[in-house]
C-alpha cells in the first residue's frame, strides 16, 4: 500500500521544530535529526540528509520574515557563506567516498551528531559566561580581524553541519555573538538563520546525490514546519531565552548522551 502524501505524526514535529526554529534560532538539527533516529527509527545518514533540505525550506521562510523585519545583517551572512560553502562541497565529496549507507556508517554519523549536540547544549548553558569572559579579557575582535574568523566560522560550520545537520543554530549564534557583541540579538539570529540557507540547501542537495534523502518524510516535515517557523520569526523578538535556553540545553544533552550510548 503506497505512502499517503503526509504523514501526520512527521508534520506535527515540524510543526514543533518550526516554532523553536523561528523564536531562536536554535532546534532545527538539533531536535529534528536526533527525532527522526530515537522515534521514528530512521537510518542517521537518511535523518541528516533530509533534516538538511527541511531546514534549508523552514529557514528560508524565517529568512524572509527576518529580512522584512529587518534583523538580517547582510555582511555577515556573506562572510560565514564565504567559508561554509567550499567547507559544505568538501565534505560531501568525503562521504560519497565513504561508499552505500550501511550499519557502519550509520553508527559513525549517530556518534558524531551526539557530540554535535552535547557541544550545541554547551553552548546555549555557557553563551553569558563567555559573553563575560571574553570582554574581562577583551577578546571582542573588531573590523577585518571579525572578517577573517566569521570566514573560519563559516568554514566550520559548513563541514559540522554537513556531517550532523547540527550546529548553524546555537553553536553559530554563540559565536556571532562573541564576534559581534554590539549586534542586537534579534539581528544575530536573523542572520544566523540567513546564512542557513544556503548552507543547509547544498549540503542536502549532496546528500540526495549521495542517496540520503526521504522526500515522503520531506513533505511531511515542510507540511507542518512552514507554518511554525512564520509564527516562531514574528513573535521571537519578544519572547524571554531565560527559560527556554536552560530547558533545550537539558534536552540535548539528555539525547546525545542517548545517541553516545
Amino acid at each position: 500500500m503506497p505512502h499517503a502524501p503526509i504523514s501526520l505524526a512527521y508534520a506535527l514535529s515540524g510543526l514543533v521544530v518550526g516554532f523553536l526554529v523561528g523564536l531562536t534560532g536554535v532546534g532545527g538539527g538539533s531536535l529534528m535529526t536526533p527525532l527522526l533516529v530515537l522515534l521514528f527509527r530512521i537510518h542517521p545518514a537518511t535523518a541528516i540528509g533530509t533534516d538538511l533540505l527541511y531546514a534549508a525550506t523552514t529557514k528560508t521562510a524565517g529568512t524572509l520574515v527576518h529580512g522584512v523585519i529587518g534583523t538580517v545583517q547582510w555582511r555577515v551572512v556573506g562572510l560565514l557563506a564565504a567559508g561554509s560553502v567550499p567547507g559544505t562541497l568538501a565534505t560531501l565529496w568525503a562521504l560519497s567516498a565513504m561508499g552505500p549507507l550501511n550499519h557502519a556508517t550509520g553508527h559513525l554519523l549517530s556518534v558524531v551528531l551526539g557530540f554535535a549536540l552535547l557541544l550545541t547544549a554547551a553552548s546555549l548553558v555557557l553563551r553569558d559566561w563567555l559573553m563575560r569572559w571574553a570582554e574581562r579579557r577583551n577578546l571582542m575582535p573588531g573590523g577585518r580581524r571579525a572578517a577573517i574568523l566569521t570566514v573560519i566560522l563559516g568554514a566550520y560550520l559548513g563541514v559540522f553541519v554537513t556531517i550532523s545537520s547540527v550546529g548553524a543554530g546555537a553553536i553559530g549564534v554563540t559565536a556571532l555573538i562573541l564576534l559581534y557583541p554590539k549586534l542586537p540579538t534579534a539581528r544575530v539570529v536573523g542572520s544566523d538563520i540567513a546564512h542557513a540557507v544556503p548552507l543547509t540547501l547544498i549540503a542536502g542537495l549532496g546528500h540526495w546525490w549521495i542517496g540520503s534523502v526521504d522526500w515522503h518524510l520531506f513533505l511531511s516535515l515542510i507540511a507542518g514546519s512552514i507554518p511554525g517557523v512564520i509564527a516562531g520569526s514574528l513573535i521571537g523578538t519578544r519572547v524571554s531565552e531565560t527559560l527556554l535556553r536552560p530547558a533545550l540545553a537539558a534536552i540535548l544533552t539528555l539525547v546525545g548522551i542517548r545517541l553516545l550510548s
